[in-house]
């Protein structure tokens, strides 16, 4: 196995344990290395967070697994990102704006979410939490977005996913809306004419392949 392979499994190692100390280290080394970022992120960590999503769809990993795996992701791409940027390479499969409704401030699953999206290919904006309507449509129109996608945590904040669907239509943007969170359902979704639910962080990628496929 040639030096270049086993960096590449170790960075997959790195995202699949968890360990963000050797993520950032490997990231490091791999571009001291003279290896393309966009090689160590699909090669590398980017197999690393499937792996990870793969154990917890088939129920050896729990949330708390999945977390730490996004966050090594997430090191790794902090490393990487301004070289990837000088590469230039690297289509993106889609623009998102994304954040927690207005009055909720929970942030661990929305994370989860973006973080996986941008290991995915995305371009993700990340506008944090207890974001308005007003907020994530003029984010959408400036990135002229894909997707918007919202969570709530609180039953009481849901009632601010509807106003987005509408306020997203109303706005004549293309971007298609997206919820979810743990009190969002499916039904609720249909209700309020999203156009889609995930369940998950690894479902939300998933989804949000398929939206931007169809869209295209």
């Amino acid at each position: 196995m040639s030096e270049r392979s086993q960096m590449l499994e170790a960075m997959q190692r790195a995202v699949r344990e968890g360990d963000e100390d050797t993520a950032r280290s490997l990231a490091a080394e791999a571009l001291a290395a003279s290896v393309p970022a966009l090689v160590a992120i699909e090669q590398g960590f980017v197999r690393g967070i499937q792996q990870a999503g793969v154990l917890w769809a088939e129920g050896e990993y729990f949330l708390p697994e999945l977390v730490t795996a996004a966050q090594a992701m997430k090191a790794a791409m902090a490393v990487l990102r301004p070289a990837l940027e000088a590469e230039g390479t690297g289509p993106v499969r889609g623009r998102v704006v994304i954040g927690t409704i207005h009055g909720d401030i929970h942030d661990i699953g929305k994370t989860l979410v973006a973080t996986l999206l941008a290991a995915d290919g995305f371009a993700v904006h990340d506008l944090g939490v207890d974001v308005s309507v007003a907020r994530f449509v003029e984010q959408a129109a400036t990135d002229d977005a894909d997707l918007v996608c919202s969570s709530a945590l609180l039953t009481t904040t849901m009632v601010g996913q509807r106003e987005l669907v509408e306020a997203v239509r109303g706005a004549g943007l293309r971007a298609r809306v997206v919820v979810g969170g743990a009190p969002v359902t499916r039904s609720w979704a249909e209700q309020i004419g999203a156009d889609g639910f995930a369940d998950n962080a690894v479902e939300a990628v998933q989804l949000a392949r398929t939206l931007v496929d169809r869209a295209a």
